[in-house]
């Protein structure tokens, strides 16, 4: 990697800074373990402090939990195993990967990038790849591990930077959370939350669970196009300027023209995938189908549905990939099947090294209800200023996104300061709807420059196969720009919308 500054101006000097500071930083790996410490430390100092704040959970004054007494050290000894075999973004990544890794090895995909790429502008790809990772958010967690990586290859086959592709894709799956075309499974789970606190004021109120589905889809234009320009105009000529490719070192496939051979297994391949998604999705039409909720809904978290996604990535890659590869030559027998997936799993074993003490950091630090203490604080920090509606508005983005650094759960941070803070807002005249709208664009903002968010080590991992010495300060100061400039952009988007009158969702209970 080159040492040379990336330009001239104030923010390219304080990016590298941040970059070089970052990059100072142990491995991650290293670092969950140190903050694991670190909340030891700090719940075993404050567990016998008296806090004012209020659990909206238990309606009981928050405690902080020892995690250096007997009982919690003998807890964290016996459940080290399950909590890391529990640590969701594990299973996602590694049963993904499995299905993806027998595309990529039979070439699958790499046709099928030869392919989108013949129809795809040069010049519109970076949007392109921005939307798919916003509408990735419908299909849960789905992005991270299929839509970012694709990114870098399609870039890096076209002759751009690969970590532009990949900044791209994570600043629209994951800094883009808030804004889709689509409604999905957290538009329902917010809405719950939402309808508990608001309830507190007027219990009779009720909030549509799409109400911020306008909001929603019309940020995606917005949010596309402040991400394109961030791309193409500031981020890609700065890393072509300090982080060099080793295109000798990087094993993506050739985009040579395709063999007939070639383009008649894609076709056949593509159109059993096809098949198989329709027969398995008609299985979703009828009311009474096994894949809805007890409410019938396909799109809520508790669905079937949305709880398959992982598994159906893996199948409708497997399918495909094994097809394209028997009918190349590429796989001879199912030995090359699963020699496929064992190649896609030995590029994983860094990140299962990082998601083991990230594990155990993420479970202390729910256990010490630290993070619920400075969620609450902070909520009730901003409710004691009481600042005009516009300026609390801001505040409350802010607040958000500022805890998003320690709380990574969306769900689990509205469900702590959501009971705080709507009903307050909603003496300012403000809707619930507004309130969730606002926390949500905070929330979406910060996603993208917190080492803390389980998947920040694996875009990591992406960045490390183009630029081996990539470390944690490097992507942060690639997607700190996006960070604030979506801060900003949404900020102002919302106050807009709100300014003019314009409805968050379908149903929306909005007041003024």
């Amino acid at each position: 990697m080159a040492n040379e500054q990336s330009g001239p101006g104030k923010l390219g000097r304080m990016l590298d800074g941040i970059e070089r500071v970052g990059n100072k930083l142990p491995d991650p790996a290293m670092l969950f373990l140190i903050l694991l410490f670190a909340v030891w430390g700090l719940s075993a100092l404050l567990s016998g402090v008296s806090f004012e704040a209020i659990d909206p959970r238990t309606n009981s004054p928050i405690e902080v939990e020892n995690l250096l007494s007997a009982e919690a050290l003998t807890h964290f000894l016996t459940s080290m195993v399950s909590t890391f075999t529990a640590f969701a973004p594990l299973g996602v990544v590694l049963v993904a990967m499995l299905g993806v890794g027998v595309a990529e090895n039979s070439g699958f995909i790499n046709t099928a990038l030869k392919r989108m790429l013949k129809v795809t502008p040069l010049k519109f790809l970076t949007p392109a790849v921005v939307l798919v990772g916003i509408i990735s958010h419908t299909a849960t967690d789905a992005g991270y591990v299929v839509v970012i990586p694709l990114a870098g290859v399609i870039f890096f086959t076209v002759g751009r930077h690969p970590l532009a592709g990949i900044a791209a894709a994570f600043a629209g799956v994951s800094g883009g959370f808030c804004a889709n075309f689509i409604p999905s499974g957290i538009d329902p789970l917010l809405q719950s939350f939402t309808q508990s606190a608001a309830q507190i004021v007027d219990p009779d109120i009720q909030i549509n669970p799409l109400n911020n589905w306008f909001f929603a889809a019309s940020s995606c234009i917005p949010i596309v196009l402040i991400i394109w320009y961030l791309t193409d105009k500031m981020l890609e000529p700065r890393l072509n300027r300090t982080h060099k490719v080793n295109v000798e070192e990087v094993d993506v496939p050739s985009m040579e023209e395709s063999t007939p051979e070639e383009e008649k297994a894609f076709r056949v391949a593509s159109l059993v995938m096809v098949a198989a998604m329709i027969g398995f999705f008609s299985l979703t039409v009828s009311e009474t189908s096994t894949l809805r909720d007890a409410n019938g809904s396909l799109t809520s978290f508790s669905a079937p549905l949305m709880q398959s996604i992982v598994p159906l990535i893996f199948i409708f890659f497997v399918i495909p990939g094994a097809i394209y590869g028997y009918m190349t030559g590429t796989f001879k027998n199912s030995i090359d099947v699963v020699q496929a997936m064992s190649k896609s799993m030995s590029g994983m074993a860094h990140y299962i090294v990082m998601a083991f003490f990230c594990a155990q950091f993420v479970a202390a630090f729910s256990a010490s209800n630290l993070g619920a203490l400075i969620a609450v604080e902070g909520a009730s920090g901003l409710q004691a200023m009481n600042l005009p509606a516009e300026v609390t508005i801001v505040g409350l983005i802010i607040l958000v996104a500022f805890v998003n650094l320690f709380v990574g759960s969306s769900s689990a941070k509205w469900a702590l300061i959501g009971p705080v803070l709507v009903p307050m807002l909603m003496q300012l005249n403000i809707s619930p709807d507004l309130s969730q709208a606002a926390y949500r664009v905070g929330d979406s903002s910060s996603n993208i420059i917190t080492p803390l968010m389980p998947y920040f080590p694996l875009v990591v991992v992406y960045c490390q196969r183009y630029v081996k010495d990539i470390g944690i300060g490097t992507l942060i100061s690639m997607m700190l720009p996006f960070s604030l400039f979506l801060l900003g952009l949404w900020s102002c988007w919302l106050l807009i919308y709100w300014s003019i009158g314009m409805p968050l969702g379908l149903g929306a209970s909005y007041t003024y």
